[in-house]
């Protein structure tokens, strides 16, 4: 017995809607899902020049290196979470001295929404620091973005 649309009683105006949702409803379970993942880009200028980086979400904070800025200056950006959440940022600004990095500036935020077209300081703003010896300044400006893998 086979289950065409005449034999379980359909009208004939309705069987080519039935055939049409059978092929729709059989296509569901192998169609992929596509969902944008959320990844922080930052815009940093120092000297004259600027560099855009982006950062995934990572679940170990500890394995993130940060960034050298013209030999002078160091950005690290711990995004934890993962590819569809990310539970909190964290922007760190370290001046190099002669002997160690020292820190400047931090600043967390927690729980951060993502969104497909924010501007580029939408997360945290134009920030500005100064090196505690010769006032030499880096600026950046971050923004946490919905992006299709």
């Amino acid at each position: 017995m086979s289950l065409s649309p005449r034999r379980i009683g359909l009208h004939p105006e309705r069987q080519h809607l039935a055939a049409l949702a059978a092929f729709l409803l059989a296509g569901l379970p192998c169609s992929p899902v596509v969902q944008a993942s959320p990844r922080l880009h930052c815009l940093i200028e120092q000297n004259g020049s600027s560099q855009t980086h982006t950062f995934a979400p990572v679940s170990n904070p500890y394995r993130v290196a940060p960034l050298d800025i013209s030999e002078r200056f160091r950005f690290k950006a711990v995004v934890i979470g993962d590819e569809q959440h990310v539970d909190y940022i964290k922007l760190y600004t370290y001046y190099q001295t002669k002997r160690r990095p020292e820190l400047l500036h931090e600043v967390h935020y927690r729980a951060p929404v993502a969104t497909t077209a924010p501007t580029v300081d939408a997360l945290s703003g134009q920030v500005s620091l100064y090196s505690p010896d010769l006032g030499r300044e880096i600026r950046y400006a971050c923004a946490l973005r919905e992006e299709a893998p």
